[in-house]
């Protein structure tokens, strides 16, 4: 699907407030109801908007700690990463995964715990357990300085 400025538009407005209604977003980028709609369905179905979600402030719920955790690997294979990758997905505080390049480590995991004892749990009973994982690295964050969710969208 090829898309043009009212698409982008529609993306970078959604980006921001995911709850606004047809009719307000229609308004903001100068389309009426029926086509913005649409417009809204079609990029649902292309993949370009892949669902909606509320930001929850994990302050407010009690997880103030933040970690970046290196997970270095036995063995480099499909097998090993697929194992490692399902197990570290069944792990609610994992935030997010991301398979790396260009370190001493296979892996980077955003953790988020309540404190230093929750994040003692998580490293030692279950991270290092999952079979493959060799070493870790743990750097812990201070201050988020950038932290976006919207993605950069052309004109």
């Amino acid at each position: 699907m090829q898309i043009d400025r009212f698409d982008r538009q529609i993306l970078r407005v959604l980006q921001q407030d995911g709850r606004l209604s047809n009719q307000d977003l229609a308004d903001r980028i100068g389309l009426s109801p029926s086509p913005c709609l649409r417009r809204v369905r079609a990029l649902e179905e292309a993949g370009f908007i892949g669902g909606y979600r509320a930001l929850v402030d994990a302050k407010a719920l009690g997880l103030s700690l933040m970690a970046l955790i290196h997970v270095s690997m036995d063995q480099h294979t499909p097998e090993r990463f697929s194992q490692f990758e399902a197990a570290i997905g069944e792990i609610p505080e994992v935030m997010e995964c991301l398979l790396i390049t260009g370190q001493s480590a296979d892996y980077q995991l955003k953790v988020v715990v309540k404190d230093m004892d929750a994040y003692q749990d998580l490293l030692l009973n279950r991270i290092t357990g999952i079979v493959g994982v060799t070493g870790v690295h743990s750097s812990f964050v201070l201050r988020r300085v950038v932290d976006k969710t919207a993605l950069p969208i052309g004109d």
